[in-house]
C-alpha cells in the first residue's frame, strides 16, 4: 500500500560546512594519515613543460571581505592547449603536468595559491580559438552548489579579444572580473560572490 506523502516537509538545503576540508583536504584539516599530500596540493614537477606560474586566488563575499573557509579546484589545459583527460582527442598532453588542483583558502587571510604552468589557448566548439584560462569551481559557506567560473590572464590583451567567450558575457562591464593581473610571475585573482563586482559565473 502506497504511503501518504501529504505530511512531509522538504528537509532545509544546507551547505557543505566543514565536511569539504575533512572529506577533500585532511592534512589541511590536521587529520594525518588518509593521503601522504592531499589531492590537488601539487600540479607540477621539474619536467612539466610551460611557463612556470603562481596564483593568488581569494573569495570575496558582497562586504568585500575573504571567505576564510573556502576550497578552490582547478582545471586547465597544458602549455600546448591540451588537456590531461581521456577525452583529449587533439593529441596527448604534457604527463608530467596533472591539470588540476584543489586548493583550500588560508584560515587567517582567505587566500589560496596554486603553482602552475601558462596554459596553451584552446579551440571553442566552431574551431576558434579561446584566449588562454583556467576554470575555477568554488564551495564555501552560503554556497549549496559549487560555483563556475574562469580565470583570464592581463597580458594576454589581443587573445582576449579574440575570446568567444568574452565576447558573449551580456555586461561586458563585467568582463575585468574574469581577469587576473599579473605581478611579476605571480597572477592575482579576487572571486567576487556579491556586490557591483560580482564575478562572472557559467553553468556547470
Amino acid at each position: 500500500m502506497a504511503q501518504s506523502l501529504d505530511r512531509l516537509r522538504e528537509s532545509p538545503s544546507q551547505t557543505a560546512g566543514p565536511y569539504v576540508h575533512i572529506g577533500l583536504t585532511p592534512n589541511f584539516c590536521g587529520i594525518g594519515d588518509v593521503y601522504p599530500n592531499d589531492l590537488g596540493a601539487a600540479m607540477v614537477n621539474d619536467k612539466t613543460r610551460g611557463e612556470r606560474i603562481g596564483l593568488r586566488i581569494r573569495v570575496l563575499d558582497g562586504t568585500g571581505t575573504p571567505l576564510k573557509d573556502a576550497l578552490v579546484e582547478i582545471w586547465q589545459a597544458d602549455a600546448n592547449g591540451l588537456y590531461n583527460s581521456p577525452a583529449e582527442l587533439r593529441g596527448t598532453a604534457d604527463p608530467n603536468f596533472i591539470g588540476w588542483g584543489r586548493c583550500p583558502t588560508d584560515m587567517d587571510t582567505g587566500l589560496c595559491t596554486f603553482d602552475t604552468i601558462k596554459p596553451g589557448r584552446v579551440p571553442f566548439s566552431d574551431g576558434r580559438l579561446m584566449a588562454p584560462h583556467i576554470t575555477l569551481w568554488i564551495v564555501a559557506r552560503g554556497i549549496n552548489l559549487g560555483l563556475h567560473t574562469r580565470l583570464y590572464f592581463s597580458d594576454e590583451e589581443e587573445a582576449n579579444g579574440q575570446d568567444p567567450i568574452l565576447a558573449r558575457i551580456e555586461h561586458r562591464v563585467r568582463v575585468p572580473t574574469l581577469i587576473a593581473e599579473r605581478k611579476g610571475d605571480i597572477y592575482v585573482f579576487d572571486v567576487h560572490l556579491q556586490g557591483e563586482k560580482e564575478t562572472v559565473f557559467f553553468d556547470s
